[in-house]
């Protein structure tokens, strides 16, 4: 048997519930062949790169799994099959790295970033403080348009330079 490491995209209007069904589902596939699921992570809700029939969201699910190709190939043929699922990746791999994945490790250091309160309210205006009343700063001063002097200086030196080559 050997190691594998599948993603799939289900469809983002289906619930985190379906989504963990659908994988329990996929994982028996492997587990009733005598295969093995090492690892399962959810990644959650995330965006796609790009639209994938029409859908601009996805939910991320991970597996590491051990099985023979005969078991692969009928896991592969129903993802293909199932119509909530988007997009899947297997590959082979050579050890199982049982330390959470490199998705799972940025999710946890996002919540350890600090509460950066409510954004969407603007009115404390963040760290920039009160700027207070800016006042009627006036009208623009007139824009100046430039002289036909200053540009004479400019052609006569590149015309010098096209002459001495």
């Amino acid at each position: 048997m050997r190691l594998y490491e599948s993603v799939f995209i289900a469809r983002q209007d289906i619930s985190s519930s379906q989504v963990e069904t659908m994988a329990d589902e996929f994982a028996g596939i492997i587990t009733n062949a005598g295969g093995k699921i090492h690892k399962r992570e959810y990644w959650g809700l995330r965006s796609l790169a790009y639209r994938i029939k029409k859908n601009r969201k996805g939910h991320y699910i991970m597996f590491n799994l051990e099985t023979d190709g005969e078991t692969l190939k009928e896991y592969e043929r129903i993802m293909r099959l199932n119509e909530d699922v988007l997009r899947f990746l297997n590959i082979r791999i050579e050890e199982v790295d049982e330390n959470p994945s490199i998705i799972m490790q940025n999710k946890g250091e996002r919540s350890d970033r600090g509460d950066r309160g409510d954004r969407g309210d603007r009115g404390d205006r963040g760290d920039r403080g009160d700027r207070g009343d800016r006042g009627d700063r006036g009208s623009r001063p007139p824009r100046q348009e430039a002289k036909p002097e200053e540009a004479k200086p400019q052609e006569a030196a590149s015309e010098e330079a096209k002459s001495e080559e």
